[in-house]
């Protein structure tokens, strides 16, 4: 089979369908408004979307309970609706992954109902039970202050059941062959209707074999080399894409030897990046950066700044994590479950362009793959009138009309920002797109760069050295290639000599202005960063015929 490992190049854009666009005019978003936005997601250079769960759900979680994984919520659109979208989709060069949410399903799912009726049921031991309450039962919440417990009593049962989130979402038991096997058929039905993989929810949890009963399951990673397996011999260059908040010890463990998943996001780099950023220190990226494993030749980090959720900071110390909460969310409205903010990023910094573009500048610019939230090329901020994790989940902001453009009916499924700064009057596509100088405009420049240097999404990578504790720089090389990239995370402007590798003097092209540079001291460059400033050059062999040039380089 030859390789096409395409996500190492992608950038990738996460929304949910149900607030991006109604194109039936009922106040929800649906697959006929997300097709009709294919143009401007194409135009903006994505070239991935990963859809939050859009299956039947009685939506007590945003989607997250589903009670049908082959279906389509009636509200969104039907199957047809679908595969027209993915056809679509493929046809302006976009793949489409999807949420695989097994872990849990809602309680309103055919399996929990017979499970709970009937003690004989295939389906009793498709769930993990306790005749008495686990005496841990305290312990492991998902969402604790919000949580109380992860055991339910259920009446008709008269059995305690497990779940790790919320009472109405209870867990599968994946230790039974069974509930294994209809994790494969749920993945095939949808790689049959056009999807492209997975990102693949709670998966430490999805390990965990709670509650097993099958003695030949020892190895708890198991199931993730099925995974792995099934869609090899399905659509040879689909992917897994893991959610797995775990230490840089246990990742590897989900990575597996080219055999379990082929993408984890970097959590750790992350909280660490906002410990950096408020400090304007890079000492704590650089840190979880070097920590990181050899990956294997298939496998890559997927970076983000914000997503769908809170932004998680429970791997930082008591006393970082409420440093960042006082820098970007010092308000207890603002944060939630003692370990994250219900913020966007835009509104953290107070709208300041010069962080905001650092901040995606350099998670574009990190080895790995970029995740960007609907909405962030913006700048959209949140709606903290809503509970928990809805405060980020608004609808887009297409136009200053009535509810942003979103929708043509009275009532918006969720309200907008419709107030401040971050107001769809204020921050909308519309006006952004004709505004040379927007944050829009700039995200699509940024991502056309990225797309244009492979080498950090392929190439082998260092972080180099600046003397200054607000710069990071890091060399990637590829195929013979080389490119530098420095970040001042500092509001202070510098000066650092920077030696950037290689065996020659050589000449650094910027990719994003005309500012080059020349060696001044061997092989020493000396670059003056602007508080905030960036840079991106490729390295160049120096040529010695410029030394003697005065006029500036074309």
């Amino acid at each position: 089979m030859i390789e096409d490992l395409w996500y190492k190049n992608a950038v990738v854009y996460c929304l949910d369908v149900e607030t991006f666009m109604d194109g039936n005019g009922d106040g929800v978003g649906d697959f006929v408004g997300l097709r009709r936005k294919l143009d401007y997601l194409a135009g903006l250079g994505i070239t991935c979307l990963w859809l939050l769960p859009f299956q039947p759900s009685p939506n007590r979680d945003n989607g997250y309970d589903i009670s049908d994984y082959y279906g389509v919520d009636p509200r969104l659109g039907d199957l047809g609706d679908f595969v027209a979208f993915t056809h679509e989709a493929k046809l302006h060069g976009i793949r489409v992954i999807i949420d695989l949410v097994v872990n849990h399903t809602s309680d309103q799912h055919p399996w929990f109902q017979a499970a709970r009726k009937d003690p004989d049921s295939n389906y009793r031991d498709y769930y993990v039970w306790a005749k008495k309450k686990p005496k841990d039962a305290h312990k492991g919440m998902v969402f604790p202050g919000v949580q109380p417990s992860t055991w339910t009593y259920d009446k008709e049962a008269r059995l305690w059941y497990f779940h790790r989130f919320f009472h109405y979402q209870p867990d599968l038991n994946v230790a039974n062959p069974e509930v294994r096997e209809q994790i494969l058929k749920v993945m095939g039905y949808w790689l049959e209707l056009g999807v492209s993989g997975f990102r693949v929810d709670a998966v430490p949890f999805l390990v965990e074999l709670k509650g097993v009963k099958n003695p030949d399951v020892k190895n708890p990673y198991k199931l993730l080399e099925e995974m792995r397996e099934f869609l090899s011999w399905r659509k040879g260059d689909a992917i897994l894409l893991a959610e797995a908040n775990v230490t840089m010890n246990e990742v590897v463990e989900f990575f597996g030897d080219n055999d379990r998943m082929q993408m984890v996001f970097n959590f750790l780099a992350n909280q660490n990046f906002y410990l950096a950023l408020t400090r304007g220190d890079v000492t704590p990226l650089v840190q979880a950066l070097k920590s990181s494993p050899k990956l294997p030749h298939t496998a890559q980090w997927a970076n983000f700044l914000r997503n769908h959720d809170e932004l998680d900071l429970g791997r930082l110390s008591d006393e970082d994590r409420l440093e960042v909460f006082e820098a970007l969310g010092p308000d207890k409205g603002m944060q939630l479950y003692d370990r994250g903010l219900r913020r966007r990023f835009a509104s953290m910094l107070d709208g300041d362009r010069r962080r905001i573009e650092v901040a995606y500048s350099l998670m574009f610019s990190l080895p790995g793959t970029p995740v960007l939230w609907y909405g962030d090329e913006l700048g959209m901020g949140e709606n903290l009138s809503l509970v928990e994790r809805q405060a980020v989940r608004t609808p887009m902001q297409w136009s200053p009309e009535p509810h942003g453009g979103f929708t043509l009916a009275q009532e918006p499924v969720k309200p907008l920002v419709s107030e401040g700064p971050f107001g769809f009057r204020q921050v909308n596509v519309a006006q952004q797109r004709r505004d040379p100088g927007s944050q829009l405009n700039w995200t699509e420049r940024i991502i056309r760069a990225r797309k244009e240097c492979p080498e950090l999404g392929w190439g082998a990578w260092k972080v180099l050295r600046t003397g200054n504790k607000g710069v990071l720089a890091i060399r990637y090389e590829w195929k013979g290639n080389a490119l530098v990239v420095l970040h001042n995370l500092s509001a202070r402007p510098c000066t650092v000599k920077l030696d950037p590798g290689g065996e020659e003097p050589c000449t650094l092209f910027n990719v994003l202005s005309e500012d080059h540079s020349e060696p001044v001291d061997g092989q020493r460059h000396v670059l003056t960063l602007e508080g905030y400033g960036y840079r991106w050059f490729r390295v160049g062999l120096e040529n010695p015929a410029r030394k003697h040039r005065t006029e500036p380089l074309p």
